[in-house]
């Protein structure tokens, strides 16, 4: 135990007292980014095209001979690709270091019902992981708390920040409910077993309503003791907060479309691997939707193995507003894979980008000042020597979180570079 001790001691000092990246200074000269193709993240795309941005807001957008660039730094971006910065919604980024360190994971408590619980403060910023997400070109993440059937308050944050209140960009927007499964799978991946009907479903959402019940309750006001939890919803019925619903199946999402409309919250449906069945009833309720991952099998055995690559644009057909999420930590990196990997099964491309950038900054209530590049936004913005969501052609180059330029060096990079030089020089 003692030699076991000491061996995790040493590898927690090694890992620590590796260099952590400075965060960026603010912007103190115009910028002005020219030549590039922009694809502004509403479907537009400008070529040799100009993005200017002073003081953390975007100036001009247009072509580059209709603009001034007197008194601007010049990024030149000929043959390279222009975006806003990507935003990652639903993710533990800075949540969990390690996931097979308990010590390193933050992102969930005990108990069934906790809206009080807040995500934020166990944020970290010197997390590893996050430099090798913001390579790829996501800036932004929402930080969502997990456990139990109510399991707390999300926050969105910029992936550049001394601390988690710099950090923060819209704190306790959301909080989170994990709808029950109608329905059990037994076995797994690799051995899919059988499915049969959850017989706890019906008194598990009687549960969570009687919850909701009490919530309302003391919003109105029916009961003067002060009472944390019930605080923390009153958000959700007075619209200042978003009512997300993980959940996949058909039955799940019409009951809870049902749930939240019965308690007339603003909501989104997350994960929604079944979303592609009942477009005309999603499309009908105005139900926002955060889509699970595009690369992964099928629920079902009989389904179209291609079916996940398809959903997006069923979706983008029927009017349905969506984006795409990568509920995880490391794996949000290949977020911006997701949205690609939808392309050749009908998704056009700046629609794919929209389900990356302009989409998720509307479903998290931010796009007055990000999603897009556009006079007056943020200016987030990333750009790429190719194809931002191709896995052959990313390759960001320069990235900017409200003006402010990011190192986008990250371990990985640095280990790369190091065997690099070692097996470069043996013979």
């Amino acid at each position: 135990m003692k030699k076991i001790f000491l061996f995790i001691l040493a590898m927690g000092i090694f890992y620590f007292a590796q260099a952590q990246q400075t965060p960026a200074q603010k912007q103190t000269t115009p910028i002005i980014i020219l030549g590039g193709t922009a694809h502004i993240g509403n479907g537009t795309v400008i070529e040799n095209s100009a993005i200017a941005f002073d003081k953390g807001k975007i100036t001009f957008v247009g072509k580059a001979t209709d603009t001034e660039t007197n008194g601007f730094q010049i990024i030149d971006a000929k043959g390279k690709h222009v975006y806003p910065g990507l935003i990652a919604p639903h993710t533990r980024l800075g949540l969990v270091e390690i996931g097979a360190v308990r010590a390193t994971r933050d992102y969930a408590e005990v108990g069934g019902f906790n809206p009080n619980v807040r995500a934020i403060i166990a944020y970290n910023t010197d997390s590893k992981v996050t430099p090798t997400v913001r390579s790829n070109g996501v800036l932004l993440a929402q930080i969502v708390p997990a456990g139990g059937w109510v399991s707390g308050q999300s926050s969105i944050v910029e992936l550049d920040a001394w601390n988690w209140e710099d950090a923060t960009y819209k704190t306790d927007e959301g909080i989170w409910i994990s709808w029950p499964r109608p329905y059990n799978r037994s076995g797994w991946w690799a051995e899919p077993g059988g499915i049969s009907a959850n017989k706890r479903y019906d008194k598990t959402i009687t549960t969570i309503k009687d919850h909701f019940k009490a919530a309302k309750s003391y919003y109105e006001g029916a009961t003067k003791t002060q009472n944390l939890k019930l605080e923390a919803m009153k958000g959700l019925f007075d619209g200042n907060k978003t009512l997300f619903i993980k959940t996949d199946w058909v039955k799940g999402m019409m009951d809870a479309v049902a749930f939240a409309e019965e308690f007339g919250l603003k909501y989104v449906l997350v994960g929604a691997e079944d979303a592609y069945q009942i477009t005309d009833f999603l499309k009908e309720h105005n139900a926002k939707i955060m889509l699970s991952r595009t690369q992964r099998l099928p629920n079902r055995n009989h389904e179209d193995v291609a079916q996940p690559f398809k959903t997006p644009a069923i979706l983008e057909k029927a009017g349905i507003t969506y984006c795409l999420m990568l509920a995880d930590s490391w794996k949000v990196r290949d977020l911006p894979f997701q949205a690609g990997q939808g392309v050749p099964f009908g998704l056009n491309k700046e629609a794919a980008l929209k389900s990356l950038t302009l989409n998720t900054a509307k479903i998290l209530g931010i796009d007055k000042t990000l999603g897009s590049l556009e006079k007056g936004k943020d200016a987030t913005i990333i750009v790429s020597k190719g194809d931002i969501m191709d896995q052959l052609t990313n390759q960001v180059t320069n990235a900017y979180i409200r003006g402010k330029q990011i190192d986008l060096d990250n371990k990985q990079k640095a280990l790369h570079r190091k065997f690099k030089e070692k097996y470069k020089n043996q013979k």
